[in-house]
């Protein structure tokens, strides 16, 4: 148990009164905290033991300014009611702190001002930046390229700025296999419901679902654009569909962007009295899809190793390929099948 943290006068004990008890210099208790650090075990039981005592913690925020690194890695996130985002925040900063790092969660959904956002990681001198599958606008590109030269990583999306590193499910081979689970069903009627479009990054996995229809002699023949990952928007962009398009026109299957607007889709099919009238994919396998009310199918990303491999390249940023792409896995479960 810790004794105490303050000296007799009041003072917050110090590296000095450590190396004082322990009968070692100060930078011999400096190494003694350091991960990898030359000290014989002798001297580290004796540090640690008197640190106990004494109550003491090392001061990590003045370690690492002198070592030009804060241990602060900034989280850039935006669309807040995607329930997708809550798992990556919790696994991403999990992670983070079982490596020794403090997270800075910058919220940059529309409400908000991206500049003061990244003045804020640039005034507390991040380790590097991390979009939690954040859509990159020209602006937020160029606003963080300001910051002193730190790493930056996009989880979950690609981008073609030479300046952003990519770790990502391979969406491409994503969308071929969910194309090719749909021909399976003998749909000949196929589309695809997108969230936010940006230029600076995009999703591959619309490239890989056309490409996969277009060897069977398919098109993907309506994309409806529902302009947020709400299950809001998922909703309305089907609804207006349905009741613009008539029935003998209809798709009979629809490839949604993620979970969320999956969702949405099965709820304007239920709202109409259609449900199973049209075969529903999402991606994420986000908790809600494994549901009864839903048995979504979908598409699962290697949640634990993209962020791995993220955090990975704050830690260390060398020289390495730009695009770090695993695959995922295909998850069947009732919805992609039509039912009347």
């Amino acid at each position: 148990m810790r004794k105490r943290s303050k000296t007799s006068n009041g003072q917050r004990v110090t590296a000095s009164d450590v190396a004082e008890r322990a009968g070692v210099s100060k930078w011999t208790v400096s190494r003694a905290f350091t991960e990898g650090a030359s000290v014989s075990p002798q001297a580290r039981e004796r540090v640690l033991a008197a640190a106990a005592e004494l109550g003491y913690r090392p001061n990590l925020l003045a370690r690492g300014l002198t070592k030009h690194r804060t241990q602060i890695v900034g989280l850039v996130v935006d669309e807040m009611d995607n329930p997708n985002l809550l798992s990556l925040i919790n696994t991403t900063t999990s992670q983070l702190q079982r490596q020794g790092y403090l997270a800075m969660l910058l919220n940059i959904s529309s409400e908000h001002d991206h500049g003061a956002a990244i003045s804020l990681a640039d005034q507390f001198q991040v380790d590097g930046l991390i979009f939690l599958g954040t859509v990159l606008t020209d602006e937020l590109v160029h606003l963080a390229q300001q910051i002193r030269h730190i790493p930056l990583v996009v989880l979950y999306r690609n981008s073609d700025n030479p300046n952003i590193q990519v770790v990502s499910t391979d969406g491409y081979r994503a969308g071929r296999e969910i194309a090719g689970l749909l021909l399976e069903q003998e749909y000949r009627r196929i589309g695809y419901m997108t969230g936010p479009v940006s230029g600076s990054t995009r999703l591959s996995r619309l490239d890989g679902f056309r490409d996969g229809l277009a060897e069977q002699g398919l098109a993907v023949d309506e994309v409806l654009e529902a302009g947020h990952y709400r299950r809001e928007c998922g909703f309305r962009a089907l609804e207006h569909y349905l009741a613009t398009t008539a029935p003998a026109e209809r798709l009979e299957a629809l490839f949604c962007e993620n979970d969320i607007l999956a969702i949405g889709a099965l709820d304007a099919l239920k709202a109409r009295g259609e449900s199973g009238s049209m075969g529903i994919v999402g991606f994420d396998d986000i908790k809600q899809a494994a549901s009864p009310a839903y048995a979504l199918t979908t598409y699962r990303q290697p949640l634990e190793s993209l962020v791995n491999e993220a955090i990975r390249r704050i830690r260390f940023d060398e020289a390495q390929p730009r695009r770090h792409l695993l695959p995922g896995e295909l998850i069947q479960r009732d919805s992609h099948r039509r039912t009347n």
